[in-house]
């Protein structure tokens, strides 16, 4: 059976999962970011900056969900030897583009929903957690950087 389309659609999947994943992180800690700034403002106090690097950490799993694309799709270009047949591995590469883009979308998702409770906690505690935050915010980065590795390695 051929299985070209399936195949097809594994190409995308890191990518617009990916997104889809960062967009809702960025959604999240951009939310508490701009309620800590509007308490900021009513306050009298000058807006913190460092709730911007919050807000902007969960893109990155689109960028892995990109490159992981493109070695799928350089497999797919050089063919033969040192690629693969899409008709015969479709199922393959649709499995491994699922798993790398659920990986992708649930870290950066995760990634937010940390970025947006740190933002809450700076705000009430003046900014000091911010490095606790980073840091939490890194271990879900990684589930995202281990997501693209490991699905690369399948390649």
């Amino acid at each position: 059976m051929d299985m070209t389309w399936l195949g097809q659609i594994g190409f995308a999947l890191p990518l617009g999962l990916g997104a889809i994943g960062s967009a809702l992180g960025i959604g999240a800690a951009g939310r508490a970011a701009a309620g800590a700034w509007a308490k900021e403002a009513r306050e009298g106090k000058q807006m913190n900056f460092l709730y911007i690097a919050l807000t902007g950490m969960p893109l990155s799993q689109t960028i892995y969900g990109f490159v992981l694309m493109l070695a799928l799709l350089q497999g797919k270009v050089y063919g033969g030897d040192a690629g693969f047949d899409m008709a015969a591995n479709g199922g393959a590469i649709f499995s491994i583009g699922l798993a790398c883009g659920l990986g992708e979308l649930f870290s950066a998702w995760m990634q937010g929903v940390i970025g947006a409770a740190g933002v809450r906690a700076m705000s009430e505690a003046d900014g000091k957690p911010f490095t606790f935050t980073i840091i939490a915010m890194g271990i879900a980065e990684t589930v995202g950087l281990f997501a693209c590795f490991f699905m690369f390695l399948m390649v």
